[in-house]
């Protein structure tokens, strides 16, 4: 079992830059790819970025790249989303999860998620 705490989230106007980090609980964090996804009012959740094991793949969906960098901490259970430049329509719940995977699947059929956090991006 792994719980997932995400953190970070909050009020930032456009332009801004935004820090979300996702605590994992185990000991075999390393062992799982971490993926942030979002969701917007109304909408479908979607896939933001993803990062395998190791740390060394990473994938973004179109509309964040440039713009967001996703990495991970596997000596501190953690995985980062660092969000610059950011827009209203990034304006979401973004949820932190993983997979015990050796691919990072850009499909919301992840084994754990976290609560979520709400990131608000203001014009």
């Amino acid at each position: 079992q792994v719980q997932l705490v995400e953190s970070g989230g909050g009020l930032v106007q456009a332009g801004g830059s935004l820090r979300l980090s996702c605590a994992a609980s185990g000991r075999t964090f390393s062992a799982y790819s971490m993926a942030w996804f979002r969701q917007a009012p109304g909408k479908e959740r979607e896939f933001v970025a993803g990062i395998n094991y190791s740390g060394g793949i990473r994938y973004y969906a179109d509309s964040v790249k440039g713009r967001f960098t996703i990495s991970r901490d596997n000596a501190k259970n953690t995985v980062y989303l660092q969000m610059n430049s950011v827009k209203p329509e990034d304006t979401a719940v973004y949820y932190c999860a993983a997979d015990r995977a050796w691919t990072v699947s850009k499909s919301p059929t992840y084994d754990y998620w976290g609560q979520g956090t709400q990131v608000t991006v203001s014009s």
